[in-house]
């Protein structure tokens, strides 16, 4: 960036307000080689398809158990839905104004002061990459645990860690293999996921009240604190709110798929925020029922299915085939959201890659004929299957996973909102010029979902019990440690030289 534009008070980085998004793209430097199939709908089946709150809550049902019970589940998950929506409307603005596939690390080198913004930017693609690429990875852990649970419950077998491994392989190799060769079905099959997921939801949420002649108390779901952690009550409440942070989490899908969307300028911000808010309403009900239909706590913990979730279907229905339907629709549900979260990730690589941010970086930003980047989907995959990998050594991988991703996603949502209260206040102030525009109440929200990113990028650092030994040791410092050192080698041998960036006013 030029530095003689710091000094203008609100700059402009596109020309026309009422551009294209081809011409944006071209005037943030890049030329554009993606299909462009999505519609709304398409778009807002894709991002739910990811997002998916009421199953997402029920894959990690375990850690809002075991960290306050009910009440904390539920009044956590409306007070992280308040303050999710100010992180959610701040990034339909910025990808308004900038609809590129790189999201969140293209609008911290366009927004951030001029002296951090290469650094910053390089830093945020890093961490956007290990959130996406690592939720995959827990998205089909999840999607493997519901097969092997719905298994067991009919088949009685014990379920190993390496069942689930080896499930969760298969899984990434059909999302590989289907984002490589049938790129043209994902539109349709975002919009045909969305109603079954809809569909999906209102069978298991009848089916279970409807089935529960044994329902838990009022003043159980909503007051009773429940605390196996160790800790004290308002810690314990705290590592609770991550249940609600994971789910919900990943609504920057629309941001990474713009390049591939018809009239993204208007309808990705659209689908950030609607994608919120269904997943609020959803996961909001869903969790009460849940609650209601709960039966004993520490047998519905350690239900020989690996899924609670599943037990509250047996316990509640009480039959066997009836929570076996309820869970393997719910199994559909993740199986699909693999084959996105394949998506949004090789686009992600692949943007990144663009900008020369990754090793190797020619490679994996070719497209095919088929229009899709396929080396970068290759990566995505071999990567997923990595942190998968980690559950073969410890029982806590999968927590170690889910608060991996949890935190990349944060870290990479929180730093284009850090950028822009800093330009704010350092005076490069960048005009947000998209037609979806959040005027002077865009900063106030910048500052209450940086807070809020802040708050749960800390928290999600501490082990989820006490006394803390090897085996509930929570590794997540470490993991963002190693990503940071990972990050900062390729910055000394390559990125420093090398790393673009969208242009503002001249290469980064």
């Amino acid at each position: 960036m030029a530095s003689d534009l710091v000094s203008d008070p609100e700059k402009k980085v596109i020309d026309d307000s009422n551009s294209s998004d081809d011409e944006v793209l071209a005037q943030l430097g890049y030329t554009h080689e993606l299909k462009r199939s999505f519609g709304l709908l398409g778009m807002i089946g894709f991002s739910f398809s990811i997002i998916t709150s009421w199953t997402a809550l029920s894959g990690v049902f375990i850690i809002g158990l075991e960290s306050g019970g009910p009440p904390v589940m539920i009044w956590g998950w409306v007070a992280v839905c308040l303050v999710t929506l100010a992180v959610a409307y701040s990034m339909a603005e910025m990808c308004s104004a900038y609809p590129v596939a790189g999201g969140q690390y293209s609008w911290v080198a366009i927004l951030a002061p001029t002296r951090w913004a290469r650094g910053l930017s390089y830093l945020c693609g890093w961490f956007m990459l290990i959130g996406i690429i690592c939720m995959g990875a827990v998205n089909n852990n999840v999607a493997a645990n519901f097969v092997l649970g719905t298994a067991q419950l009919n088949y009685g077998f014990t379920i190993q860690r390496w069942h689930a491994v080896l499930i969760a392989y298969l899984i990434t190799f059909i999302a590989a293999v289907s984002n490589a060769f049938f790129p043209h079905i994902l539109n349709k099959l975002s919009k045909a996921i969305f109603a079954w997921n809809l569909l999906s939801f209102i069978v298991c949420l009848v089916t279970i009240l409807a089935k529960n002649d044994h329902k838990q108390s009022a003043s159980y779901v909503f007051s009773d604190f429940q605390n196996s952690t160790g800790w004290s009550a308002p810690f314990a409440t705290c590592l609770g709110l991550l249940q609600s942070a994971f789910g919900m989490c990943c609504y920057d899908a629309p941001s990474h798929m713009t390049e591939e969307m018809k009239n993204a300028r208007k309808q990705a911000p659209r689908a950030i925020v609607m994608s919120v808010y269904i997943g609020f309403f959803t996961g909001f009900i869903w969790l009460i029922a849940l609650c209601f239909c709960i039966g004993d706590l520490d047998l519905t913990a350690a239900t020989a299915t690996g899924v609670p979730v599943i037990e509250i279907m047996y316990h509640s229905t009480g039959s066997v085939a009836g929570a076996s339907t309820l869970a393997s629709m719910i199994a559909v549900i993740a199986l699909v959201s693999a084959n996105s979260l394949m998506a949004e990730g090789s686009r992600a690589v692949y943007a990144f890659s663009r900008d020369n941010g990754l090793p190797f970086s020619g490679l994996l930003s070719k497209v095919s004929s088929r229009q899709v980047p396929v080396f970068a989907i290759i990566l995505t995959a071999v990567v997923q299957m990595a942190f998968n990998s980690i559950y073969f050594g410890t029982t806590t991988g999968f927590n170690t996973i889910v608060t991996i991703a949890t935190q990349g996603f944060y870290l990479s949502y929180l730093m284009p909102l850090l950028s822009r209260i800093l330009a704010h206040f350092t005076g490069k102030k960048t005009r947000l010029e998209g037609p979806y525009s959040l005027g002077r109440w865009g900063i106030i929200l910048n500052i209450i979902g940086f807070l809020y990113l802040a708050f749960i990028c800390v928290i999600a650092n501490f082990p989820s019990a006490t006394p803390v030994d090897s085996d509930n040791m929570n590794y997540t410092s470490a993991a963002t440690g190693a990503v940071m050192l990972v990050s900062l080698i390729f910055w000394i041998t390559t990125g420093r030289r090398k790393f673009t960036g969208p242009v503002d006013g001249g290469n980064l």
